[in-house]
């Protein structure tokens, strides 16, 4: 019975129209993805067998991910988030039309994929966070977390599906046929974007501008330190393990002696191997936490790169790359939910795609490096060395813990709205924020260590400076303070106080001896008279 109740409410936001539409609709756009990516990776080692070469084109696809996905997703903030995904889907459609017309002309070069490749990787990369972005738009609170894992879920049946059939047709009716199918997928997307009828959301004065929205997002994630964690065991073990990605299509023509239909069928096996990874993924859960489900990870893939290095038999293979997709699944499932775990709302599009930069960032260097080592040491030594960086990375980085993920992060907005004499214009700043408390001398030291863990709540919520000062007629007086860029960034950060972070404050305020709690003063910029210009220097005006 317990079973089955799980079953039903994790399929439960499909019974929404708009959700189940859309998610059928990314389903059928990234099969084609998949079947331009096998064209595309299996038309390479045609044009060009060198590793290099094909490690360039893997690095293509993921490089501009890599440096668009935190503009991206501050646009997927700040701009109508359904005309935005038309629009990239136009872009993505353009880019297969070009591939296909190539292609079919035979005038396709290794110079111009990689060039429409990296323009397929653009459009990737402003898609990737704003798709994250609307799912709340479609489904209640409670089917959330069920939405997403159906998103997951979404796209390894697209990548169980799109490889395999990408190389069926490329096999069968060559890269031109392979690309127009791309090119039909776009256009039910677009026209499934086009049916949806977004809500116009109504006018906030405290809307955020690119520019700032950017810089908050950068402060956020160069302040938090969980995030820091979850991101350096990213960039770990994705490094390492893009050693068997970007040899993949080698590994299948040359140590496994298969063709193009052959290598889909292997992509298609890495898809249906993380299907079986998302479902037996709860059951490793209720054994191992995430630290341990990370290092299994890089166990199992090295143990893959090790396997592939012996040239088994094709259906061999094709086991083995289940045993791939698992590991990838599970990896990519624990750091992507970790991050989601540890960050508020607010910033959850900007700093998740700051954790998607240090993904395809990681990749990116891997395919090049990876390559780079494949040219000197071949295929097999390349998957060796990096089976054992990965298996030594995998078990050095395991004494690096994951954060728990398990405050509440909900807005508390428990703060006042600041007092004002008269109406203050959003764009007036800096603003100094100054907090009087009066702390016995006995208590000081654990209330310093108290307010440390504060400033870095402040710096994350808008804060770019911080500090805690003494009176020197009256050394119980300590006043801290810090300065917010804009009064509106200061109102901005009233509505991000967590309810985590509210506790951090509780416990800074129990340590204030005053009869009332600790006085707030705001104090704004003021620029100074312009001093005459017939007024000589050091005069009075």
């Amino acid at each position: 019975m317990t079973g089955t109740t799980s079953q039903a409410s994790g399929f439960a936001p499909l019974r929404q129209k708009v959700f189940a539409v859309l998610w059928a609709a990314t389903i059928i756009g990234n099969i084609g993805s998949f079947m331009r990516d096998v064209a595309s990776a299996w038309l390479v080692t045609d044009l060009s067998g060198a590793p290099a070469a094909v490690a360039l084109v893997q690095a293509a696809a993921t490089l501009p991910i890599f440096l668009l996905a935190i503009p991206a997703g501050v646009l997927s903030d700040i701009l109508d988030r359904r005309k935005f995904l038309i629009a990239i889907q136009i872009l993505l459609g353009c880019v297969s039309l070009s591939l296909m017309t190539l292609a079919s002309l035979g005038q396709l070069s290794v110079p111009a994929l990689v060039g429409l490749t990296f323009l397929g990787g653009i459009g990737a990369a402003l898609m990737a966070p704003t798709w994250q972005a609307i799912v709340p738009e479609l489904v209640g609170k409670a089917d959330l977390k069920s939405a997403v894992a159906l998103n997951s879920l979404g796209i390894n049946i697209s990548r169980a599906i799109g490889p395999a059939l990408g190389g069926l047709i490329l096999a069968a009716f060559g890269a031109g046929f392979t690309y127009g199918a791309d090119v039909l997928s776009y256009v039910l997307v677009i026209g499934a974007l086009f049916w949806w009828r977004r809500p116009v959301g109504a006018d906030d004065a405290l809307s955020e501008r690119f520019a700032g929205a950017f810089r908050a997002g950068l402060r956020y994630a160069k302040a938090s330190r969980e995030l820091h964690r979850v991101l350096l065991r990213a960039a770990i073990f994705f490094g390492c393990a893009s050693a068997v990605w970007a040899l993949l299509p080698l590994v299948a023509r040359n140590l496994l002696g298969g063709g193009a239909s052959f290598y889909g069928v292997l992509l298609g096996a890495v898809g249906a191997g993380a299907i079986g990874g998302a479902v037996i993924l709860p059951r490793l859960r209720e054994r191992l936490d995430a630290d341990g489900l990370l290092l299994l990870s890089a166990v199992l893939t090295a143990l893959v790169m090790a396997a592939l290095t012996l040239s088994p038999p094709q259906w061999l293979a094709i086991v083995i790359l289940l045993v791939l997709g698992m590991a990838w699944i599970v990896a990519l499932t624990t750091l992507n939910g970790v991050a989601q775990a540890i960050l508020p709302n607010w910033v959850r599009g900007r700093a998740l795609a700051v954790y998607l930069t240090v993904f395809n960032g990681a990749m990116t260097a891997g395919s090049l490096g990876w390559g780079a080592v494949a040219e000197a040491a071949g295929i097999r030594g390349t998957l060796l060395i990096g089976a054992a960086v990965l298996l030594v990375a995998g078990i050095v980085m395991h004494r690096i813990k994951l954060p728990a993920g398990e405050a509440d992060l909900a807005p508390s907005n428990h703060w006042p709205e600041p007092l004002v004499a008269a109406e203050v214009g959003n764009d007036r700043g800096p603003v100094l924020i100054l907090i009087e408390y009066r702390v016995p001398a006995a208590d000081r030291e654990v209330f310093l260590r108290a307010i440390n863990e504060l400033s870095i709540e402040r710096r994350r919520d808008g804060a770019y400076g911080w500090g805690i000062t003494e009176d020197t007629a009256d050394p119980e007086k300590l006043v801290e303070w810090f300065m917010v860029s804009s009064w509106a960034e200061h109102l901005r950060q009233h509505r991000r106080v967590s309810k985590a972070d509210a506790d951090i404050q509780q416990d800074v305020r129990r340590f204030h001896a005053g009869q009332e709690g600790p006085v707030v003063r705001h104090f704004l910029h003021v620029d100074p008279p312009a001093r005459p210009a017939d007024a000589p220097a050091g005069t009075k005006a």
